[in-house]
C-alpha cells in the first residue's frame, strides 16, 4: 500500500510540474488555469485551458500548445504581448486551438507596449501534418522557421482547430534579416482546420504566410505589412477566398513553389478568389502579385489590383525558368483580373502565353477598392 501511495504521489507531482510554473492544474479533468499576469509556458498532451475573456492576458514569453492539448480563447479575450522574438503563441502538430471570436467581439492578440510598433512580439504559429515540399519530396517533414516545431507530412485533412474572428497586431519580431515572425504563420496546416475572419495588422514581416499545407482560409485582411501581405510557398495546395490587402511594403501577394528548387514536388497548387490588393502608403516595391521560385499552379478569379505601377511581377525566364514555364504551359491563369488606373504595366512576364490574363471589371473582395462589408465590426486600421 505504501508503494502505491508513493507512486500516486509521484504521478500527481509530474502532472503538476508538466505545466508552466505560472499555471495550476485541476487533476479531475486536466484543465489548466492560466495566470493572466504572466501568460507563458506549455500545455501538454491531455491538458486543456480556456482563457477568461474578462481578463487581459500579459504574454511575456512563448506559450506552446503541444500535441494532444487544447487551448480555447473565447470571444472578447485580449492578449497583450511583450518581449520581441521571445514572445509568441504556437500550436504544435496535433495541438488544437479554438478561437471563438465574433463579428462584434473578436479575439485580439496585440502589443503590450505603451507605444506600439511593428515587431513588438512574434505572432501566432500553427503547425500541422499536411503536405509540404520543403524536405524535397512528398511526405517529408520540416522544422518551422520560427518556434522550431516539426510540421508537414501526408495528412492533408489534418485539423489544428477552429479560428474565427481573430485580430493579430504589431507582430513580426525579427531574429535577423532572414528569420522573422509573421502576423500568422501556418506550417503544413490541413484542410480540417477552419481559418476565417482573421486580420493581420502592422506586421514587421508578412501579414499571413502559408508554408505548404492544404488549409482553405476565407475572409482575411492584411493592413500595413512591412514585407508581403499574404504569402504562400512550399507546396501549398489550398483555396484562399475573400482577401482584402492594403498598405504593403513589398508584394500584396507573393507565391512560390520552393525557394531551393523551383521544380520541387508536391507542387504549389493554389486557388485565389475574390482578392482586393491596394498598395496604400508603403512602397509596394514588388507590385500587386509576385510569382517567384517556381510559382507552381495558380487559378486566380476575381482579382482587383490598384495603386501599384505593375499589376503582376514574374521573374525573368533566365532567373526563374520554372515560373515562366508554368505560365507558358497554362498552369497560371487570371480570369478575370482588374488593373487600376495607376498600373502602367499589367504584367512583367518574359514568356510566350498571351491568354493567361483575362481583364475584367471586378468586385474583388466584395466592394472593389473599398472596404468589404464583411470586415465591419471586428477589424482595425481602416
Amino acid at each position: 500500500m505504501k508503494n502505491l501511495l508513493l507512486s500516486a504521489l509521484a504521478i500527481a507531482v509530474l502532472t503538476f510540474t508538466s505545466c508552466s510554473r505560472d499555471e495550476e492544474s485541476d487533476n479531475n479533468n486536466n484543465a489548466v488555469t492560466i495566470n493572466p499576469a504572466d501568460f507563458k509556458g506549455e500545455l501538454l498532451a491531455g491538458q486543456s485551458a480556456t482563457l477568461d475573456p474578462t481578463q487581459v492576458y500579459n504574454l511575456t514569453g512563448s506559450f506552446i500548445v503541444r500535441g494532444g492539448a487544447t487551448l480555447t480563447i473565447p470571444a472578447g479575450t485580449r492578449i497583450e504581448a511583450t518581449g520581441g522574438t521571445a514572445s509568441y503563441i504556437a500550436i504544435a502538430q496535433d495541438g488544437l486551438l479554438y478561437v471563438n471570436g465574433t463579428s462584434t467581439n473578436p479575439v485580439v492578440m496585440t502589443s503590450g507596449n505603451a507605444v506600439k510598433a511593428t515587431g513588438d512580439w512574434g505572432g501566432l504559429v500553427i503547425c500541422g501534418r499536411a503536405n509540404t515540399n520543403k524536405g524535397g519530396s512528398t511526405g517529408q517533414t520540416a522544422t518551422s522557421e520560427v518556434g522550431d516545431l516539426t510540421y508537414g507530412g501526408t495528412e492533408n485533412t489534418d485539423s489544428s482547430g477552429v479560428i474565427r474572428y481573430l485580430r493579430v497586431e504589431y507582430t513580426g519580431a525579427a531574429f535577423n534579416a532572414t528569420k522573422e515572425f509573421n502576423g500568422v504563420s501556418l506550417f503544413g496546416v490541413g484542410s480540417g482546420t477552419v481559418f476565417e475572419y482573421v486580420q493581420a495588422y502592422k506586421s514587421g514581416d508578412d501579414g499571413i504566410e502559408f508554408f505548404g499545407g492544404a488549409v482553405n482560409p476565407r475572409y482575411l485582411i492584411a493592413l500595413h505589412s512591412e514585407d508581403d501581405a499574404v504569402d504562400f510557398a512550399d507546396g501549398f495546395s489550398g483555396t484562399i477566398d475573400y482577401v482584402f490587402i492594403k498598405d504593403v511594403a513589398k508584394a500584396g501577394v507573393e507565391g512560390s513553389n520552393n525557394g531551393d528548387n523551383g521544380a520541387a514536388t508536391p507542387t504549389t497548387n493554389a486557388t485565389l478568389k475574390n482578392f482586393t490588393i491596394l498598395k496604400g502608403s508603403l512602397a509596394g516595391s514588388e507590385h500587386g502579385m509576385y510569382l517567384k521560385e517556381g510559382t507552381g499552379k495558380w487559378n486566380c478569379q476575381n482579382i482587383y489590383i490598384d495603386g501599384f505601377t505593375k499589376g503582376l511581377k514574374i521573374n525573368s525566364s533566365t532567373a526563374d525558368a520554372n515560373s515562366n514555364l508554368n505560365v507558358d504551359n497554362g498552369f497560371v491563369t487570371f480570369n478575370p483580373i482588374y488593373f487600376g488606373a495607376t498600373i502602367t504595366t499589367n504584367s512583367e512576364y518574359a514568356g510566350t502565353n498571351t491568354t493567361y490574363l483575362t481583364v475584367g471589371t471586378n468586385t474583388g473582395a466584395g466592394n472593389s477598392g473599398a472596404t468589404p462589408t464583411w470586415a465591419t465590426g471586428w477589424t482595425t486600421g481602416f
